[in-house]
């Protein structure tokens, strides 16, 4: 476990010091450097904030957080068999980013002759032929501090030299099938971990998990399921299929409504007939009322116009205007008793001689 330790405050004893808004910032005690007595760099800088070298840590972390979650061991069980279940996937294997596309077989098993491996060099010539030597060089962000891509999973029964031998190799990991770790299986949460077993590893999952029944001998399953005494006890197939029916609103769709009451077409229609009948009554009515008041104007012959152009129309004229000034000059015509005054001949010009 790890936590910051108890002591979080300074280890100067600090001083206050005004920054002229009256707020107090603690500061080391001493004589600053840049006053005439001298004194160390540190005197006089901030103290204990978590903003400030050598001060304290914002939220320290506590010993008594939670480390450890409790997980049934039903449940942990089921997530080991389920990460095993998925590394014999190819697809899932390789959605995980290994590369098998040369590996024979999925899952994978060796001789038990490998457990005796104890050099670096046989486990890299038995990577190199099984295929899964490109599954190692695939690592280009080994080496970095907090990345580090995972390769195949050695798992073995008896370890007779086989960690000494496969240690050294980046992104191994090594697991006795005895000691399954999920997370070793499916790291981060992931499952589908390029597996290599060894052949005494892969039969020991049977006494270590169980199978769910054993292997069927002398069993026609075909013969069983259509025999007659199989066929008495079963239901009948259901050949039609009852599908879910949309409810749509009547009151929206005239197809629904029509269903359900075949006369409300007839009642739309009359509906329809009847509000372009009592428009029709009305126009006439309003056209009515407003020729009889144009008669009683004075203008019978007059058509009776209809709407706010009519009551515009209907009434007594307004009187123009009378025009003062400039304008009136400009437009007033001639009278026809006044004859236009004749040019009289110019000086220049000469009569024409007799």
């Amino acid at each position: 476990m790890w936590a910051c330790a108890r002591r979080l405050r300074s280890v100067y004893s600090e001083k206050g010091e005004s920054s002229g808004k009256n707020v107090i910032l603690p500061a080391v005690r001493g004589s600053n450097s840049q006053s005439s007595r001298g004194g160390p760099h540190r005197s006089g800088q901030g103290a204990l904030g978590n903003m400030c070298r050598g001060g304290r840590m914002f939220a320290p972390t506590k010993t008594w957080r939670r480390w450890h979650h409790r997980v049934n061991t039903t449940q942990k069980r089921c997530a080991i068999c389920s990460a095993l279940a998925a590394s014999a996937s190819p697809a899932l294997v390789m959605s995980k980013g290994h590369r098998i596309e040369e590996v024979p077989e999925l899952p994978l098993v060796v001789e038990d002759k490998v457990e005796g491996y104890k050099k670096t060099k046989e486990a890299v010539l038995l990577l190199k032929k099984l295929k899964a030597w490109n599954d190692i060089k695939k690592g280009k962000m080994r080496n970095r501090g907090r990345i580090q891509r995972r390769g195949p999973c050695i798992i073995y029964s008896e370890d007779n030299g086989i960690i000494k031998a496969f240690r050294n190799i980046p992104g191994i990991t090594l697991l006795n099938v005895s000691k399954l770790n999920v997370l070793k299986l499916a790291p981060g949460g992931h499952v589908g971990r390029f597996c290599i077993w060894t052949e005494s590893a892969f039969l020991k999952l049977d006494y270590l998990y169980g199978t769910w029944h054993k292997a069927a001998s002398l069993k026609n399953l075909s013969r069983i399921l259509k025999s007659p005494e199989i066929q008495r006890a079963l239901p009948a197939p259901r050949k039609k299929i009852h599908r879910r029916v949309l409810k749509e609103n009547p009151l929206k769709n005239l197809r629904i409504m029509l269903k359900l009451n075949p006369y409300a077409k007839t009642m739309r229609r009359n509906t329809i007939l009847r509000q372009a009948k009592n428009h029709k009554l009305r126009m006439d009515k309003a056209a009515a009322a407003l020729e009889a008041k144009s008669e009683e104007k004075g203008d019978p012959g007059k058509k009776p116009m209809v709407g706010k152009k009519g009551k515009k129309a209907v009434g007594v004229k307004k009187p123009k205007k009378t025009l003062v000034g400039n304008k009136a000059a400009a437009t007033k015509k001639p009278a026809a008793d006044e004859k236009p005054a004749e040019k009289k001949p110019t000086t220049e010009e000469k009569k024409p001689a007799a």
